[in-house]
């Protein structure tokens, strides 16, 4: 189609309104040349063109201007919060008071859109759809996976709260009556909820729109290329920019948050320790020690320094979960987590939308905890979205999704419950001095609460260990995906530049201690709640983008299913094959060397033939050859241009794939893989094989192919209503005939 800039003289001057033919009918329309350039693509052909209006440069680079204007931001305030301490602290307090009063509701809405949003794609049809192409097949085991899901969404706040929570809830809970049973019965739950769900929907929202367009479709592992199908080009330009540094700041702040709370909680365990005083210097010691060990783990890439450190920090947390359990109230704790997980399951929903509109003091506990937890949520999204993504190729979005919000989840649970409930023990049995300790200091209260147990240096040791590996992991990961949202980087598998990477986490370090110096742990919840406000936007958007591209996902299902078949019904999409071929391709498992002469003997020509005819009779066809240095065969794409509809693709590539151990015929075990020629398409395999066919079948297979992605686009054009990959027809009461792609005049009559 053409757009401004094919036009000439005064056309350019004064674009004429452009009258559009389609070739799947006989409607006209109208299209304004500037309006077409930019709008949103409203079809898979249109999607697919997304890498290549997305992508400007051929590996990493920096986006200065993202990188600019995110870095004086955050400078900025943290000189404010350094400079004028109490003026920040004040006014940050006054911000949250105007948030939490007027806007609260929104922030519920918000996540509770969200949960929805995420449970509706993981149990709709279109949650069998891969991160990358339908044979693609996760990189991480299922332990390694939820490790670092794990590790990389929950920081060491957790376990400051575990204990400061449900002691809070008890004596001064928002609606009972304070230190009675029905709070008792909530105290743990509150805190349950606020790590729980809600939470992790936000990532696995962010995290499968993130993936999905990187892997399925090409395009740059980021949020503007989640937003590519509902903005189109304008994603690549300033606005596309403003959503990176929405994501930037928001990131920046909430790892900042955690770092704070971290050093925090970490300043007691190593004063208890080492004997060294508590205080400001401490802490700032501690900041610039995580920043080194930060900056060594996050240059050596996910599968070295973060795997490692998420796989160590998930044994760690377990051990000390266990050492807890065994040598405190067993029973007790046992049982009150039987009875949290159970209340906490029938009263989401009511917790999910409550807002304590009818509470005198409603507006502040919900600005103090649930709008805390969900704008740190928020302002994490980005973060450990596009981290879940980074680790997350080949999974479905039921297995991601439903992964995302269970898994981490249970630990959560597990985590707040053993340390609620042995607070909630104490305090239930009269241990006044503690329960207030818990609430003026979170910090102390949390280690006063190890001394309690059995080898209390053991445990502190441990726990100290412990949340610093939480500590670091959120770092690490936060600095790597600092460095990909304020560069432009084509390969989902590449991150930013290692310079960058090291900038990020200094400079969140310098934003910690500028918080720590203007109030600590308030102060970092107040401007949490603050940056993390734009981020909703994003959430919405994100939402509205990713469901269109699904009604595309489900139009191409549809049909499929729906198509005509011109093919052997034993096959299903599978070629036709003689008796003698098929008995000869169960006796058959042939290594690379007997693949690669097949397919220079027999697809290569057969291919090679069928591409020449298309052109002979008019039609734009191209045949391609790449090698494939991992299995040493190469691979064969056959593309006929369909103009503006979804380009027809037949690819033709060799599979590994394991020799059964069963069978009338006897393997030699030391052949235990063998290859298989399969056909793709551009979203993934057909799941036959052609070796052993002859020249004549593949092409015919090809020609059957063809013909079924013709009764596809039929049948898109034929419905008009959202979940179509072509635009919907005008109400003209003619219905569009398919026609092949029209040949050139002089050869017109040799198409049939």
């Amino acid at each position: 189609m053409a757009g401004p800039e094919d036009m000439q003289g005064t056309e350019r001057e004064h674009p004429q309104p452009m009258v559009e033919r389609s070739r799947f009918g006989v409607s006209e329309r109208r299209k304004d040349p500037a309006a077409e350039e930019n709008r949103a693509p409203i079809t898979s052909t249109e999607l697919s063109k997304g890498p290549a209006e997305l992508i400007e440069y051929a590996g990493p680079k920096v986006n200065w201007r993202v990188f600019i204007i995110s870095a004086v931001i955050i400078l900025a305030f943290s000189l404010w919060a350094i400079v004028v301490p109490d003026n920040a602290a004040t006014a940050m307090a006054a911000a949250v008071a105007w948030i939490s009063t007027n806007l609260g509701w929104f922030y519920v809405v918000t996540v509770t859109l969200v949960v929805l949003f995420v449970l509706w794609v993981a149990f709709s049809k279109e949650g069998s759809v891969r991160l990358g192409p339908d044979h693609s097949r996760p990189q991480y085991n299922l332990f390694t996976w939820v490790a670092m899901l794990f590790a990389a969404g929950v920081g060491i706040d957790m376990l400051f709260y575990s204990v400061t929570g449900p002691i809070t809830q008890y004596i001064t809970p928002p609606s009972v009556d304070p230190e009675s049973a029905a709070a008792a019965q909530d105290a743990v739950v509150w805190t349950m909820f606020h790590y729980g769900v809600a939470g992790w929907s936000m990532y696995a929202l962010l995290g499968m729109a993130m993936g999905y367009f990187a892997y399925r479709w090409g395009m740059p592992l980021s949020i503007r290329a989640a937003l590519y199908p509902l903005l189109g080009k304008r994603v690549r330009g300033a606005t596309g920019d403003v959503i990176d540094i929405f994501a930037l700041v928001g990131t920046v702040f909430g790892v900042a948050t955690s770092m704070g709370i971290g050093v925090v909680l970490l300043n007691v365990g190593i004063s208890w320790l080492f004997g060294i005083p508590e205080g400001l210097a401490l802490q700032i010691a501690l900041v610039l020690v995580a920043v080194i060990m930060t900056i060594a783990s996050c240059t050596s890439g996910v599968d070295k320094g973060i795997r490692l450190v998420s796989e160590l920090n998930l044994w760690s947390a377990a051990a000390m979960m266990l050492y807890i359990l065994i040598t405190g109230k067993t029973s007790f704790l046992l049982t009150a987590m039987v009875e949290n997980i159970g209340r906490f399951i029938f009263t989401l929903p009511e917790r999910t939308l409550q807002t304590f509109a009818y509470e005198e003091d409603g507006s502040a506990w919900m600005a103090g905890w649930t709008l805390f937890f969900w704008a740190f949520w928020l302002a994490w999204g980005p973060f450990v979205g596009m981290f879940l993504a980074r680790i997350s190729r080949g999974r479905t979005l039921r297995e991601f999704v439903i992964a995302a919000i269970t898994a981490p989840v249970l630990c959560d649970f597990f985590i707040v419950s053993i340390f609620g409930n042995s607070a909630m023990s104490e305090v239930l049995g009269g241990n006044t001095e503690f329960a207030e300790l818990a609430i003026r200091s979170p910090e102390h209260g949390w280690y006063a609460l190890l001394e309690m147990f059995p080898g209390a240096p053991f445990l502190i040791g441990l726990a100290t260990l412990s949340g610093l590996l939480f500590y670091l992991t959120s770092a690490n990961s936060g600095a790597m995906v600092m460095s990909n949202f304020s560069s432009s980087i084509p390969d989902p598998s590449q991150d930013g530049a290692k310079w960058l990477r090291i900038f990020w986490a200094l400079l969140t370090a310098v934003l910690t201690v500028a918080m720590l110096v203007a109030g600590g742990v308030t102060t970092m919840e107040h401007a949490t709640l603050i940056f993390a406000l734009p981020v909703t936007i994003i959430a919405y958007l994100v939402m509205a983008s990713f469901s269109k591209v699904l009604r595309m996902e489900r139009a191409e299902r549809e049909g499929t299913v729906m198509r005509r078949r011109s093919v052997a019904a034993h096959g299903g999409n599978a070629p036709e094959k003689t008796w003698r071929q098929r008995m000869a391709q169960l006796r058959a498992y042939p290594s690379n060397k007997a693949v690669a002469q097949y397919v220079e003997r027999t697809i290569q020509p057969a291919l090679e033939e069928v591409a020449g005819e298309f052109n002979e009779l008019g039609y734009e066809a191209e045949l391609s050859t790449v090698p494939n240095e991992q299995t040493g065969i190469a691979e064969h794409t056959l593309l006929v241009h369909m103009h503006d509809h979804r380009n027809f693709h037949y690819q033709v590539a060799a599979v590994e794939a394991p020799v059964p151990a069963f069978g009338a015929r006897t393997v030699s075990r030391e052949v235990d893989v063998y290859f298989r020629l399969e056909v793709f398409t551009q979203t993934g395999t057909e799941g036959y094989d052609l070796m052993g066919l002859d020249k004549a079948q593949v092409i015919n297979d090809v020609l059957d192919r063809y013909e079924a992605h013709l009764s596809f686009l039929q049948y898109s054009s034929e419905h008009d209503y959202a979940s179509l990959l072509t635009p919907p027809r005008p109400a003209t009461g003619m219905v569009p005939q398919v026609d092949l792609p029209e040949p050139d005049e002089d050869e017109g009559k040799g198409r049939e």
